[in-house]
């Protein structure tokens, strides 16, 4: 477990910088938007406030008009994260002095060098999604700050993350098995490429016939339990029941044969 737990902060430390990079580039992208729609929000109040009779807004107002400043850095965020999946295994056999050599020379079962890249996804993964619930928080603490008292409408917490449509539908869905499904599946992709990854490592040209028919197979267990409401004859529990089983099924495999490939067939 030590060893386990020395090769999770290794691979957490070498991706720093791209972590805090992303951090910086959502605070000032987020805090830009929100700057630009309140100021915009409150010269239309005072100009023609004459005119309407709504001469407040709350936050949740401003994030429901800042999409665009939102979704910019959740975005670059996602496709760091998502080709990172791919960069932690890759990067280990780029250069003259290739990491992998040591790395797999270890004194550690090998399937902790696999279950280590994993957990460190995870850590940025998640790092991110707490950091933006942070980030939410000193936001709106900008937002109170900025606005004047008199165009300040309250406006609950969970209705400012309901009001932009990507925390809402991806990141921070407020229904917690939603959460809980769409978060698993990440967690399963994860699992997936990095088998399909040390496919194409241990099998090189065929391996990466392999690779691609191993996760066409993966999206089809996957594509066919996510339609199984459409079939009216089984019930929901049953569907719920058939869902978890061909996860677990498609989770036991990947990791089975993940963990057969890192330490029979990947050679240093």
């Amino acid at each position: 477990m030590n060893r386990y737990l020395k090769l999770v902060h290794m691979e957490v430390h070498r991706s720093r910088y791209a972590l805090f990079g992303l951090m910086a580039l959502t605070a000032i992208l987020q805090v830009i938007g929100i700057v630009k729609t309140v100021r915009s929000r409150v010269h239309e109040l005072r100009e023609g406030s004459q005119l309407t009779t709504d001469l407040t807004f709350s936050f949740a107002d401003v994030i429901g008009a800042t999409q665009f400043w939102f979704a910019l850095p959740i975005l670059i965020s996602i496709t760091v994260l998502g080709l990172y999946v791919f960069l932690i295994w890759y990067r280990d056999w780029i250069g003259r002095d290739k990491f992998a050599y040591r790395m797999f020379t270890l004194p550690t079962a090998r399937r902790n060098v696999y279950m280590a890249k994993a957990t460190a996804i995870f850590i940025l993964v998640f790092s991110m999604l707490a950091y933006q619930l942070l980030l939410l928080l000193a936001e709106r603490e900008l937002f109170n700050q900025i606005v004047p008292a008199e165009y300040i409408m309250s406006s609950l917490f969970a209705e400012a993350v309901g009001a932009n449509r990507l925390f809402d539908l991806i990141l921070l869905p407020l229904n917690f098995m939603q959460f809980l499904v769409y978060y698993g599946l990440g967690v399963l992709a994860v699992f997936a490429i990095f088998t399909a990854v040390l496919l194409e490592r241990s099998y090189r040209w065929y391996g990466i016939v392999y690779a691609i028919l191993y996760l066409a197979a993966c999206g089809v267990a996957i594509g066919f339990v996510a339609n199984l409401s459409y079939y009216g004859y089984l019930y929901p529990r049953e569907i719920a029941a058939i869902r978890i089983g061909i996860y677990l099924v498609v989770m036991s495999a990947t990791l089975a044969l993940g963990f057969r490939l890192v330490s029979k067939k990947i050679t240093v």
